[in-house]
C-alpha cells in the first residue's frame, strides 16, 4: 500500500479533494452573483461579442466598470470561459477554481523548493485546500485568485533561478507583473516581495547578474514596462477607488491618527477573535460565525515558527517577510481586517504549519501525522457541510440574490410591459439586467443613459431600453403598464404586491407589483 502512496499519486489526491469541494453546486451555493461577479460576467461576454468593454472601449487594460476600474487578467479569462459556456454563473467562477488550484499546486513546489522536503510541499497543498480562509474564495468569482498565482509562481521561478534555471528569471518577472493586472493588493505586495528576495538572495542575485546581464536587461524593461503599463492605465481609476476605500476616505485624520489607525488595522488580521472564531464579517469572505482558520492551525503555527528560529535558514526567514506583508494593502483601508485584501497571507500560513507539523513531531512521526490529517480534514468536512447546507440561508442579501429571483422568474414576460421598473437599493442593479438577460452588448450602448447625480453611487445607469433603476416612489411612477421590483425597504403600501421574491432562508428579498397607470 506504502508503494502506491507516491508524491504524485498524494498530489493527485489533494487535487481531486480540491476540484470536488469547490465545483460541486458551484453555480447554486452562493445563490446568485453579486454586482462584482455580475459586472465581471458582463464586460467579459461584451468583449467575447465585440472586442469591447460596456463602455465601448477597445480590449481595454482597464475595465471602467462602476467607475472603480476592474484589473483585466479574471475579465479576460471569464471571457474565455464564457465562450464556452455562455454568460452564467460557471462562467464567472470557473476561473477562480482554476486560478486557485494553480495556487495550490505552486504552493506544493515552492514549499519542495524551499524546505528540500516534499512531505512539507504536499502537506502545504493539503492545508490550503482545506483552508477555510481560501475556501470561499476559491470558488466564486474573485479576481484575487490570479493574483495569488502568479504572486506564488513569481516567488517559485526566482529561487529557481537562482539556483541555476537562469531561463525562469524571466518567468518570474511576467508573473510578477500579471500580478499587477490581476488585483490591487499586488500593487503593494509585489514589488516589496522583489525587494525582499533581492535582499535575502542578494549574493546569488549579484553572481546571476553579472554572468547573465543581458538577460537581467531584459527582466528589468519587462518590469518597468509593465509597472509604467498598469499605472498609467488605470492610475486615476486607482486613485478614485482608494479614495472611496481608503482610510482618508473615511476620516478627516492628522498623520498620527492615519499611523494608529493603520498600526491598527494591520494587527487586526492577528487578532484570535479574527483568525480563529468570528473571521471576516464580509459574508462573501467567509461562513457567518467561522473563524479564518481553525483552532488545530494554531499549534501547528506556533511550532513552525519555533522551527524558523531554531533553524535561522535565510528561506525560512523569507516565509516570516511575505507572511508580515500580506496584511498591508488591507491596513490602509477602512474594513479591517479583510479577508480578501490580505489573501497572500494563506501560502504561507499553510507552508509554516506545514513545517511545525513535520518537522517538530512526537515520538511516533507516522502516527502523529496521520493524526494531524484526520483531525483537520474531519473539521473541514464540518465546515464544508455548513457551507453546503447554511450559507445561502445566512447570506443571500450579501449576494443580492432578488435580482437573480426576479429575472429568473419574470424575464420571460417582459415583453408584455411597457416599463420594468427596478429599485436600485441592493447597488448597481442594471448589471444584474444585463448579466440575467445576457443583454446585447453593442444595443445597451446606444439605448444606456447614466445618472450624473448622487444616484450613480447606488445605480451608474439610470436607463436602457424599457429599464429603469430608481428609488421606487408610487407618486412617480411612469404611465403604461409597469413590472416594478422593489427592495424590501421600498415595499409600496399603495399597491397589493403580486408576489413576494423570497430568500433561501424564506425572508423577503423583494416585492413584485404589476400596475398600470
Amino acid at each position: 500500500m506504502s508503494k502506491l502512496l507516491t508524491p504524485k499519486f498524494l498530489l493527485t489526491l489533494i487535487c481531486i479533494l480540491f476540484l470536488f469541494t469547490r465545483l460541486y453546486k458551484i453555480t447554486e451555493i452562493p445563490p446568485s452573483v453579486y454586482w462584482d461577479e455580475a459586472s465581471i460576467g458582463y464586460n467579459a461576454y461584451s468583449v467575447l461579442q465585440s472586442g469591447k468593454d460596456e463602455w465601448g472601449r477597445l480590449y481595454p487594460l482597464d475595465f471602467e466598470a462602476f467607475g472603480e476600474y476592474k484589473l483585466p487578467i479574471y475579465i479576460y479569462a471569464t471571457a474565455f470561459t464564457a465562450g464556452i459556456f455562455g454568460l452564467n454563473e460557471l462562467a464567472v467562477r470557473l476561473p477562480a477554481v482554476l486560478f486557485s488550484l494553480g495556487v495550490v499546486l505552486m504552493s506544493f513546489l515552492l514549499a519542495r523548493k524551499l524546505t528540500k522536503d516534499t512531505k512539507v510541499g504536499l502537506l502545504t497543498a493539503f492545508f490550503i485546500t482545506i483552508s477555510q480562509w481560501f475556501f470561499i474564495v476559491s470558488r466564486t468569482g474573485f479576481e484575487a485568485t490570479a493574483g495569488l498565482l502568479f504572486f506564488t509562481a513569481g516567488i517559485y521561478f526566482f529561487i529557481s533561478a537562482l539556483e541555476g534555471q537562469k531561463g525562469l528569471l524571466v518567468l518570474s518577472v511576467i508573473s510578477f507583473v500579471l500580478t499587477l493586472y490581476s488585483y490591487n493588493s499586488f500593487l503593494i505586495i509585489s514589488p516589496l516581495t522583489l525587494l525582499i528576495l533581492s535582499a535575502v538572495y542578494f549574493k546569488q542575485l549579484s553572481l546571476y547578474i553579472r554572468r547573465n546581464l543581458i538577460l537581467f536587461l531584459f527582466c528589468l524593461i519587462i518590469i518597468i514596462t509593465g509597472g509604467l503599463g498598469i499605472v498609467n492605465s488605470v492610475s486615476s481609476g486607482r486613485i478614485s477607488r482608494l479614495d472611496e476605500v481608503g482610510i482618508s476616505g473615511a476620516y478627516n485624520h492628522r498623520k498620527y491618527q492615519t499611523l494608529i489607525t493603520v498600526g491598527k488595522n494591520y494587527l487586526s488580521h492577528f487578532n484570535p477573535q479574527f483568525l480563529f472564531f468570528t473571521g471576516d464579517e464580509n459574508g462573501r469572505s467567509q461562513l457567518p460565525g467561522a473563524g479564518q482558520l481553525n483552532l488545530i492551525y494554531l499549534p501547528l503555527f506556533v511550532l513552525g515558527l519555533v522551527y524558523i528560529f531554531k533553524q535561522r535558514k535565510r528561506e525560512y526567514l523569507l516565509l516570516l517577510f511575505l507572511l508580515l506583508i500580506a496584511p498591508i494593502p488591507a491596513s490602509i483601508t477602512r474594513e479591517s481586517p479583510h479577508a480578501l485584501r490580505s489573501l497572500s497571507v494563506v501560502p504561507f500560513i499553510a507552508l509554516i504549519s506545514s513545517l511545525g507539523a513535520l518537522k517538530l513531531t512526537f515520538y511516533n512521526r507516522s502516527l502523529y501525522i496521520k493524526a494531524i490529517i484526520i483531525l483537520t480534514l474531519g473539521v473541514f468536512l464540518s465546515y464544508y457541510q455548513a457551507f453546503i447546507s447554511n450559507y445561502n440561508k445566512e447570506t443571500a442579501d450579501e449576494w443580492q440574490y432578488g435580482y437573480k429571483g426576479f429575472f429568473d422568474k419574470y424575464k420571460s414576460d417582459f415583453s408584455e410591459f411597457d416599463n420594468i421598473l427596478i429599485s436600485d437599493r441592493y447597488n448597481q442593479p442594471y448589471i444584474f439586467a444585463l448579466f440575467y438577460l445576457r443583454y446585447d452588448p453593442a444595443k445597451f450602448r446606444s439605448e444606456v443613459k447614466y445618472n450624473t447625480s448622487i444616484r450613480r453611487k447606488t445605480s451608474l445607469v439610470k436607463s436602457f431600453d424599457k429599464y429603469t433603476f430608481t428609488n421606487i416612489d408610487y407618486y412617480q411612477l411612469p404611465k403604461g403598464k409597469n413590472l416594478i421590483f422593489t427592495h424590501p425597504t421600498d415595499k409600496m403600501d399603495e399597491i397589493r404586491w403580486k408576489e413576494i421574491i423570497q430568500n433561501p432562508d424564506g425572508s423577503a428579498g423583494g416585492y413584485v407589483y404589476e400596475y398600470e397607470k
